[in-house]
Order: structure tokens, then sequence, then C-alpha cells
């Protein structure tokens, strides 16, 4: 497939690149700061590079031109958490980029989440809610703005096939297996490798399996 990856620069992003490579697609990297892609990927004749905001919608949407899906590994930085702007700036993002799929008729949309995006079908669980209020407690406008984005794609992108890919705390482990579910589903832990993450996200795009929905994901 030819695919468009936002978010790629990041370390989920990067992994997405790289496992997307190994299967074969076509990339368009839509990217603010292309110079922190590694050489191997700017150089590879399957990538096409667009330097850009996400606030630049013609160039966005000259991005999504031929492509069959988007992959979003965007998300506050943990390291900026605590001075994460506080006007929800991703999630104003997400506005521009369904607006334009909507235009091009470009319909499948997979994308990072959290916990803090509450699903109906979440149950209790301990801690997933220390987790949750202490990113509300410590990041405040990143947990505004990462509650915001799954708001948004829920409802203004009603008629896009999505997926929202939660994930608990990430680590840098080279394994990709994984199990999806929801909290406190007696099945999903608090840990998931970001190689994992976008073995998920590649698997999604072939199933279909959770359209329009929210799974989170963890290692088994």
């Amino acid at each position: 497939m030819h695919l468009l990856i936002l978010g790629g620069t990041g370390p989920c992003g990067l992994q997405l690149i790289d496992q997307a490579l190994a299967l074969h697609h076509t990339l368009i990297v839509y990217a603010r700061s292309p110079q922190k892609l590694p050489e191997s990927v700017r150089k590879s004749p399957a990538v096409t590079v667009v330097e850009g905001q996400l606030t630049e919608a013609d160039k966005l949407s000259e991005a999504m031109n031929g492509v069959h899906a988007v992959l979003s590994a965007l998300g506050p930085a943990v390291k900026n958490g605590p001075f994460h702007p506080s006007n929800t700036p991703l999630a104003h993002a997400y506005s521009v980029i369904i607006d334009i799929m909507r235009k091009r008729d470009l319909k499948r949309l997979i994308l990072l989440g959290t916990p803090s995006m509450k699903d109906e079908h979440d149950k209790f669980s301990l801690q997933f809610t220390v987790l949750v209020s202490g990113v509300s407690l410590f990041a405040h406008n990143a947990y505004k703005d990462v509650v915001a984005i799954g708001q948004t794609v829920r409802t203004s992108g009603e008629d896009l096939i999505w997926t929202i890919a939660r994930v608990p705390i990430l680590t840098e482990k080279p394994d990709k297996t994984f199990v999806a579910g929801y909290v406190g589903d007696g099945k999903v832990g608090t840990r998931l490798s970001r190689a994992a993450f976008a073995a998920f996200v590649l698997q999604e795009l072939e199933s279909n399996e959770w359209c329009k929905k929210a799974p989170l994901i963890s290692s088994p």
C-alpha cells in the first residue's frame, strides 16, 4: 500500500516506518523536522519526505494524494509533558487531517492513543486509574489534548474507518508481540514496546479487525 505517516520522527513513528518498509509498503513521511529522520529513511527509494506543519492544510492535502491510508504516531512528547501547550494543538491538527481525508475520499485512519481516552468497553482497573490520574495531574495540558484527540476522531471522523490504538507505558524492547483488549479486561497490561505498537498498526491495516474501535494494546 501507499501510506502517509504522521509523527514519523518520534520513536513510535520510526518503528512504524521501519516495519512498513520491511513489508514493502511505499511511504509519504510528512514531518516538521525531516532532518530528524535517519539517513537510511530519507534516502530510501520507497520513501518520499514532505516537510510541513500540521497546520498547513494545502501541504497536508498534497501529501495525501494517492495514499491508501493514514497512519499516525502523533502524540505529546513525553519530555514536554508539563509544558505541552494548553490549546490542544494535536486535536486541532486531527480536525484538519480528518477534513482533508474527507475531501479526498480517503477513509482509513489508524492512530496512536492512550488510556486517557476513555472507552465504553473499559472496566475499572486500579493500575490504569493511577496511571491516568498521574498524567492528568502532572501533565494536564498533554492529558487534555489526548482526550480531545479521541473526541475529535469519534465525532468528526464518523464517516472514516478509524482505529485508535491506545497504548500504556511504552518501552524500547524489540519484542513485537501484543494483545489487544480493553482496560480492566484481565488480558491487557501496563507495558508495550514501541515495536509492538507498530506491529499492531500494520496488522490492523490488513485485518481491519478493530474498525471504529479503540482497543488497548499491551505486551502479553
